[in-house]
């Protein structure tokens, strides 16, 4: 259970309003830059307003930090657990701030994104070194893990569970957010396409292991100029081909989301739930990893694995499927920014 040369592990979100007065400075904040309307931001603000203008995802975050340090704890593992926000207090300059007054020179840093693309990966690359600016704090992302047992494991579980309380022959429908097709396109490097090549293999996992007869993997979350070509088919639309194919009942897989925050309760709870009712499709969404114990564990694994690395040892690194585990570095071309095909705005809370 050694852990050096970190001497903390930072988790890395998104951000979320809390409090309706929050919302559209929250936007704003996500938006920066991009021009968009004070209008459309209010516009878009009402997907909070719906559930009381406050987003789940931080308390999702404290959730999974209380469990986290229990685990630590359990583990012999005495290492101080901040958090930051790439959008919404806590932020990550202020928690890059609070380290450097508490001491801590090394931060292993866990991000809320299992998959590559330059919003879920590069982006927050960029923004925890703008973080450090002018403090003596260093700060290591952990790998992804989108193919890690700890990710794939409780999705396999729970799309089980759901398909044996569905009728048979049920269909199986992976969803994750959209991105530019530019955005995937330079997923990995030029040309590689990982984000979808990704979110395929870890579809494909899940299937098998749960018995899955049929599967199909949507997108949810598009945003941006209609002009811009981004990953589909919709959720929605897809919905509505599968119910045309005689489809009668769908479980849903928010493979591309580590918790229940707003894609899913909004996205899929309430914009795909009411299109497959007035389908009369049968609808189950399945539950996110959260704070379940094998995906608490698997940030324990990631932070001792590459703890090893930098210490010279060799390391066994767990990872499923045909992909193979996420490197520690990034190359230098890895995930670039398509300027011109920027999301512009969303309900996005996902670093997909």
């Amino acid at each position: 259970m050694d852990v050096q040369p970190f001497d903390a592990l930072l988790l890395v979100s998104f951000g979320g309003p809390e409090h309706p007065d929050d919302v559209v400075p929250f936007l704003e904040n996500v938006t920066a830059g991009r021009g968009i309307p004070r209008e459309r931001l209010v516009e878009v603000g009402e997907h909070y307003f719906l559930f009381g203008g406050r987003s789940p995802i931080n308390d999702l975050n404290r959730e999974l930090l209380d469990a986290l340090r229990k685990d630590f704890a359990e583990h012999g593992i005495d290492l101080p657990i901040y958090w930051g926000n790439r959008n919404w207090d806590p932020y990550l300059r202020d928690a890059a701030q609070q380290m450097a007054a508490d001491g801590v020179q090394r931060a292993a840093c866990f991000v809320t994104s299992a998959y590559s693309s330059y919003s879920g990966c590069r982006q927050y690359r960029e923004d925890l070194f703008d973080a450090t600016s002018g403090l003596h704090v260093e700060l290591s992302r952990l790998r992804h893990y989108f193919n890690h047992p700890g990710f794939v494991g409780p999705f396999t579980e729970a799309t089980r569970s759901a398909l044996a309380g569905a009728p048979a022959g049920s269909h199986v429908v992976f969803v994750t957010h959209s991105i530019p097709t530019s955005m995937n396109d330079a997923s990995g490097g030029p040309g590689r396409g990982m984000y979808v090549r990704q979110h395929a293999s870890v579809a494909a996992l899940v299937a098998e292991g749960a018995g899955a007869e049929r599967w199909s993997l949507a997108y949810c979350s598009r945003s941006g100029s209609p002009r811009i070509p981004w990953l589909e088919p919709d959720i929605n639309d897809h919905l509505r081909e599968l119910k045309q194919e005689g489809v009668e009942s769908v479980v849903v897989v928010p493979i591309g989301f580590i918790s229940d925050h707003m894609e899913v309760i909004f996205d899929l709870d309430t914009e795909a739930s009411a299109t497959a009712a007035e389908l009369g499709l049968q609808y189950d969404r399945v539950a996110t990893p959260g704070a379940h114990p094998e995906f608490v564990a698997m940030v324990r694994d990631l932070l001792l694995e590459r703890a090893a690395v930098e210490r010279g040892e060799p390391v066994t690194r767990a990872s499923l499927g045909e992909l193979p585990p996420s490197h520690d570095l990034c190359p230098v071309d890895c995930c670039l920014n398509p300027r011109s095909s920027l999301p512009t705005i969303g309900s996005a809370e996902t670093t997909a």
